[in-house]
């Protein structure tokens, strides 16, 4: 699974004219599932972005986390992410999940961060989205579970 985490002051997400989601201070994630997976990638991808400290503390350094600031996640499915753009100009999309698998790991995704006391909000999965977002800093992170820390290698 892979994650572009923007921190924000505000975000949103319409469907055909409809505000669905809204959040103030916190995380617009724009998470990707691939084919193969895993509970274990959205389990990990949701507790590296609950602890992840890059809001400020009061000396303006990148300190706190999420939690420490009250903050919110607007999570958006964005089968895209896995994009293969190697050959021609036209993306390949045969890396991202099945619809029915890729549906599943986000909902999990967004289950394990609510589990954890946070607000999360959502977009509609495969539909047409319009995503708004007030970028803080700019600060974008973006995190891949197939790129975890191994302190064996």
């Amino acid at each position: 699974m892979k994650a572009v985490i923007q921190r924000v002051s505000s975000a949103s997400v319409t469907v055909e004219g409809k505000m669905v989601g809204e959040i103030e201070q916190g995380f617009l994630v724009l998470l990707g599932v691939k084919r193969g997976d895993t509970q274990d990638d959205a389990a990990y991808l949701a507790r590296k972005i609950a602890k992840l400290r890059v809001f400020n503390d009061e000396a303006g350094k990148m300190n706190l986390s999420l939690e420490q600031i009250g903050g919110a996640v607007l999570a958006i499915s964005q089968f895209t992410l896995y994009a293969d753009t190697r050959d021609g100009n036209r993306p390949g999309f045969s890396q991202a999940a099945a619809p029915d698998d890729g549906n599943r790991l986000y909902k999990t995704f967004c289950e394990l961060l609510r589990n954890e006391n946070f607000e999360v909000q959502t977009g509609i999965f495969q539909t047409e989205m319009k995503v708004s977002l007030v970028n803080d800093g700019p600060v974008t992170i973006i995190i891949d579970s197939s790129e975890r820390f191994n302190p064996t290698k």
